[in-house]
């Protein structure tokens, strides 16, 4: 059974297109009106409405990574968001033009999009409003995903790698299972216990609740 969680207000969960992919608006604490765009799935008009309706101001959008189902949208948000710069990990930094490599031919879409503004690394820091989130590699589902951990917050975008219950697929050309493997129990499991995961599909769930009882992935 999904566990009871109701994450915080200002983080706002859209599943969008026909995989229902979770694309999320990270709203900046305060009076601010800043906000990121965390994924940017098939069809994305509910979250540019909300986004305009509420009066934010997009400062990013911050692609987990480069698959077509977290993609597919990015002309629409690039469209209705002139000028707001798209970051992925440098790993995937070729992929939003190669419909091989995003997985998009798989589906008979064969989607291109113009290269993101900035690339990411392991260990960078993004800011919104003075509240810095902490960008970690976790590789294995694809080459260049990212999860995105505030500690003020207490919470984890992570992106395909890890599920309530379950975790990314590692059967993808480019997927790696041993790294998927690694990048769980290394890096999502060392989180605090209470840490909120915010998934790319499916409810959220916590990193403790993981650790204990999910049936693929258990801690070293």
């Amino acid at each position: 059974m999904p566990l009871e969680i109701n994450p915080p207000e200002r983080i706002i969960r859209f599943p969008l297109g026909p995989f229902q992919t979770n694309c999320y608006v990270l709203r900046a604490t305060g009076d601010s009106d800043a906000c990121w765009i965390i994924d940017a799935g098939f069809v994305p008009d509910v979250l540019i409405d909300y986004v305009r309706a509420q009066g934010l101001k997009p400062e990013l959008i911050i692609l987990t990574h480069a698959h077509a189902d977290h993609i597919g949208g990015l002309d629409d948000l690039r469209a209705a968001f002139p000028g707001v710069p798209t970051l992925i990990h440098e790993a995937e930094a070729h992929w939003l033009d190669d419909a091989d490599l995003n997985l998009s031919n798989n589906f008979g879409m064969s989607l291109t999009f113009a290269p993101a503004e900035r690339e990411l690394k392991d260990g960078d820091t993004l800011e919104l409003a003075g509240e810095t989130w902490r960008v970690i590699h976790t590789p294995g589902h694809s080459p260049g995903s990212v999860s995105l951990y505030g500690d003020r917050e207490d919470a984890c975008f992570a992106g395909d790698t890890l599920f309530h219950g379950s975790i990314g697929r590692y059967d993808f050309p480019t997927s790696d299972g041993h790294q998927l493997f690694a990048s769980i129990q290394q890096s999502l499991y060392n989180l605090p216990d209470h840490t909120l995961v915010l998934p790319g599909h499916g409810p959220p769930t916590v990193i403790g609740h993981e650790k204990l009882t999910n049936p693929h992935v258990r801690p070293e």
